[in-house]
């Protein structure tokens, strides 16, 4: 094995690394392998955590791998495919090209219709070789306000990889060499797409950026290259689109130059007359063109070049037939492309074969643009001819309820898909669902509130969470009735709490008990059963404050909820089994007790509810660990692990449970020190956690076991990475993970690398704390790493100081037994007069603990002289696969071969 080289990579993961060294998105990778973008972004976490590094590039460099021979350097996503030629604009590119290859921005300005998108496609085509690490380009068409970011993360082919904020995640992935990035149509969003480029060209300079737009962003150092009309080319471009439906055309050059002339040398509008010279013939095409200029010639407030392009876009228009047109402003309610079911939606009245032949009919006269894959889309300048027609029919109101009510079936039809491929279609539809609900007043509609519900779950299962979010917001400002709304919310805090947002899942919680508040007017068995919704709620309030906030963040309301829940569940309905599991869940956490939560427990059970379940063995895993039952604790993990199995992981509350299983699960097998569970624990988390991919939350879950191990050059590749990322995050407050960073420290100071002082320094920066011991979480560990450093560097000057920290009365006691074993063999090897006695007191927790019952047969075989102690110790570090502390033991015991 290399050095550098993780342990174990599988042969899928292999195919993975391959992938990301050709540069290739997500998407491109799962096409490739035919599998599904989570299960890419599931293999790329697992290869970042073995790997121990904290990004794609750095994950490339150190694999060794190289791209294959066939691979394509430089490809960009989304360059739209043309299937006639390209004419003109030989200086525009020059330029373009040119100011690429120096660095600057690049913004392509020119009014609607002269050919901008066009000339960007074949910019990003000719400039993909500059650009070896790819890229995408990118139609802001269909994109609303807000959400320019995260296109530009879906067409990467990247996910939310919270807390990381998703710009970083997008720079990133342009950091990871040259890489392009194309955005085209800006004009509705340039103040949005200006503070996004002037962002990533800060924390990657390497990328290129060219932007299309009718007006200039205002970018830095930008190169403005005007995109003006064509000249003499533009009789070329006419004659080729009018062979290319009648390859016998022809006509008297000045005649063609005069239609050109007339047309302002637009692209789009020579490319529509164009297509209907083969039928009308060139000299109606003159008449017809002239009338129409002649009734545009007095519009003011229009400049010439608009006028020519509405004249020859309201000609084709006016030579449709009266089905043609009434397709054609109706599908200027879609933003982005549209399918035939769509099409179909807004003609109710009209057969779906009929549609389809209609829609032929508009692409055949340049129109509508064939996309692909059973999709057309309207040029935006047609698009906006074709609104105003829809506007001046009467028929806006009617066709965005049509289109409402396309959007809501759907989202409902995607939603019911979610164990299927639905993700690619869903993509291709997003952006018109968005934009549908961000159409809707926030007042009650069943349609609506249909669509916000189902594009919270979609985007929820898509891993937009902070997206979802809001649209569950959405939703219960829709909701016709109290009932609806109450549910939305409780989604909205689950999802909250999914993302450890602890803060703003009480916010939510509680919005949502207030909505659920009895009325004196309505019937007693309705107030029971809205007493007992309320009383849970409420109580899921308080769980929350305990499970998921830290005392930082505690709202001062907590403090009144167990009042509050006396008062609700004193009026709801006695059979209610789950309200009635819930409080006593939240009693259990509020009070502590083993006795209050194993009642939670059976409460939990009669309900039969496995996330209410889950959520009560939570309670009672935190009175067992109180009370120093580790074994108690590990059991009722491993139930838990079970119970998740089967829960759908794109529900927001089950995927809270399944994250927290995971991180407890992880924890429980660490503190009875069987390393190799707690190590199979991590691994299963990196393939099943609903969240995604973590840039450093999920290391925590491996360096622990991974330094107890033994195994530290790959601790010593995992923690920095882990370190880096957090810093990158913000540094957020995180006293849990500090013991991770403790855990490097172990490491460090046992390998002797002279780096023990700086990553202990880094777990109290980490926690927020001057001394490890103010910190309830990181004193244990850290009382347990110095104690074991100081055993085997012989550091015995302050052993009596380590020794008394690692038998002191810990708060938390997750890491308990690691600190009174470590520090009864400091006693015993310092020779301290309370060495025997130290060594007694911490026997129990050999049956709490592999580790420490390994360490302590160790510890007696040195106090006693004792080898059959001294092997015993030998085949418990074997079973448990602590391979330096084996190596150590064997040294005690001459003449026993390793």
């Amino acid at each position: 094995m290399v050095p550098g080289e993780p342990r174990e990579v599988s042969p899928r993961e292999a195919e993975v690394l391959a992938g990301l060294a050709e540069h290739l998105t997500n998407a491109r990778i799962a096409h490739r392998l035919q599998i599904s973008v989570r299960t890419v972004e599931s293999h790329v976490s697992s290869l970042l955590r073995k790997y121990g590094v904290a990004n794609r590039a750095a994950l490339v460099a150190l694999s060794g791998h190289q791209p294959s021979p066939s691979a394509r350097p430089g490809h960009v996503e989304g360059i739209p495919v043309s299937h006639t030629s390209f004419i003109g604009r030989r200086q525009e590119r020059q330029e373009a090209l040119a100011a690429l290859t120096d660095g600057a921005p690049v913004c392509l300005v020119g009014p609607g219709g002269v050919g901008k998108t066009r000339l960007a496609a074949v910019l990003a085509q000719a400039a993909s070789a500059s650009f070896p690490a790819g890229g995408a380009f990118i139609d802001l068409t269909p994109v609303g306000e807000g959400f320019v970011l995260r296109t530009v993360a879906d067409a990467l082919g990247l996910a939310e990889r919270l807390p990381q904020p998703l710009e970083s995640v997008v720079a990133e992935r342009l950091a990871l060499g040259r890489s392009l990035l194309v955005l085209d149509n800006c004009e509705h969003l340039l103040d949005e797409v200006g503070d996004l480029v002037e962002r990533l060209r800060s924390d990657c300079p390497q990328a290129g950026m060219l932007i299309a737009s009718r007006e200039r962003p205002g970018l830095p150092g930008e190169r403005v290259i005007t995109v003006p009309p064509l000249a003499g080319e533009a009789e070329t471009l006419f004659l080729d689109r009018a062979r290319a439906i009648d390859p016998g055309f022809a006509a008297e050059p000045a005649v063609i130059a005069e239609v050109c002339a007339r047309l302002d040398g637009l692209p789009l509008a020579i490319e529509l007359a164009a297509s209907r010279v083969a039928v009308l013939g060139i000299d109606a095409l003159r008449v017809g063109l002239q009338d129409r200029l002649r009734l545009l010639s007095g519009a003011r407030g229009r400049p010439p070049r608009h006028r020519s392009l509405r004249a020859v876009i309201g000609w084709s228009h006016d030579l449709l037939e009266e089905e043609e047109r009434a397709l054609l402003r109706r599908l200027a309610v879609f933003a982005g492309g549209f399918d035939l079911a769509a099409a179909t939606a807004l003609m109710p009245d009209t057969p779906p074969s009929a549609t389809a032949d209609v829609i032929g009919r508009l692409a055949d006269k340049s129109l509508l643009g064939v996309v692909g894959g059973g999709r057309w889309r309207l040029l935006e300048t047609i698009r906006a001819f074709a609104a105003d027609r829809l506007a001046d029919s009467g028929e806006t109101e009617k066709t965005l309820q049509l289109r409402l009510r396309w959007a809501a079936g759907t989202a409902s039809t995607l939603e019911s898909r979610l164990d299927g491929n639905w993700a690619p279609q869903f993509d291709l539809v997003a952006d018109d669902l968005r934009a549908t609900l961000a159409g809707t007043p926030a007042v009650p509609d069943r349609q609506a509130h249909r669509l916000a519900r189902s594009l919270a779950h979609l985007t929820f299962a898509r891993r937009f969470h902070r997206e979802a979010i809001g649209h569950y917001l959405a939703a219960a400002d829709r909701a016709r009735d109290a009932a609806d709304g109450h549910q939305d919310l409780l989604s909205a805090a689950a999802t909250a709490v999914s993302i450890a947002d602890g803060p703003l899942a009480f916010r939510l919680l509680m919005r949502a008990a207030d909505q659920v508040e009895p009325a004196d007017q309505i019937e007693e068995a309705d107030q029971a059963a809205t007493a007992g919704l309320r009383a849970a709620t409420l109580a899921s309030a308080l769980v929350v404050t305990h499970r998921y906030r830290g005392a930082h963040d505690r709202d001062p309301m907590s403090e009144h909820l167990p009042a509050l829940i006396d008062k609700a569940t004193v009026g709801a309905a006695p059979a209610d089994s789950r309200t009635a599991a819930l409080v006593a869940t939240a009693r259990a956490w509020d009070q502590d007790g083993l006795e209050l939560a194993r009642s939670a427990v059976e409460a939990a059970r009669e309900c039969g509810d496995v996330i209410v379940l889950l959520s009560a063995l939570d309670v009672l895993t935190r009175a067992y660990a109180r009370a120093g039952r580790m074994r108690a604790v590990q059991r009722i993990c491993r139930e838990r692990l079970t119970l998740i199995e089967d829960l759908p992981a794109h529900e927001p509350s089950a995927a809270a449970e399944i994250v927290d299983t995971f991180h407890s699960a992880a924890r429980a097998e660490l503190c009875v020190g069987d390393l190799p569970a707690a190590l199979a624990v991590a691994d299963r988390a990196q393939r099943e956690d609903p969240i995604g991919e973590h840039p450093y939350l999920s290391i925590p879950k491996t360096i622990r076991p991974l330094a107890l191990s033994g195994r530290f050059p790959e601790v010593f590749q995992q923690a920095p990475a882990m370190w880096e990322a957090w810093h990158q995050a913000g540094s957020p407050r995180s006293a849990w993970m500090s013991t991770a960073i403790s855990a490097a420290a172990l490491a460090h100071g046992l390998a002797g690398t002279g780096e023990f002082d700086l990553w202990r320094s880094r777990a109290l920066e980490m926690a927020r704390m001057e001394d490890a011991a103010s910190s309830p979480v990181l004193a244990p560990f850290a009382a347990f790493v110095d104690a074991r450093v100081a055993v085997h560097t012989r550091a015995y000057h302050q052993a009596a100081a380590l020794v008394e920290r690692a038998f002191a009365p810990f708060a938390v006691r997750w890491y308990e037994a690691y600190a009174r074993s470590a520090g009864a063999e400091l006693a015993v090897v310092a020779g301290l007069p309370e060495a025997a006695e130290r060594l007694a007191a911490a026997m129990p927790y050999a049956e709490q603990n592999d580790w420490a019952a390994a360490c302590l047969a160790r510890t007696h075989g040195i106090l006693h002289g004792d080898r059959d102690a001294l092997a015993e110790a030998v085949e418990r570090w074997t079973s448990i696969d602590a391979r330096f502390e084996r190596a150590c033991t064997l040294r005690l015991l001459p003449g026993r071969k390793p």
